[in-house]
């Protein structure tokens, strides 16, 4: 399971209504891939469609597609989303990584 913060479920609503998806019906893409400066970096995007090995997931309203490799990955995390002063942007709090990088946008296990 993936959970989505109230703050990060205000901005990806916001978000996808700016880009033409609607949040009733269409998905959060969300997963992972080889890169970054720890080792893997997490992938953000909005979607329509469904693949055949997807896991899909819905909280506080927002649905969520993640890849069956993806997910063994980010298991139990939370999205969430930081508008201060340290820079804006969608924060995965990722309760599986053992280090991260910075910036917080790659980790390792």
């Amino acid at each position: 399971m993936i959970k989505v913060s109230e703050t990060a479920k205000k901005k990806v609503i916001e978000l996808m209504t700016d880009d033409g998806y609607d949040a009733v019906n269409h998905f959060v893409r969300v997963g992972v891939k080889s890169g970054g400066c720890s080792g893997l970096s997490y992938e953000l995007k909005f979607d329509k469609e469904i693949g055949e090995n997807d896991k899909v997931f819905e909280d506080n309203n927002i649905k969520i597609a993640v890849d069956k490799k993806s997910f063994l990955y980010l298991v139990g995390t939370i999205l969430e989303y930081s508008g201060g002063l340290n820079g804006k942007g969608f924060v995965f709090n990722n309760p599986n990584a053992n280090r991260t990088c910075g910036c917080g946008e790659s980790f390792s296990l």
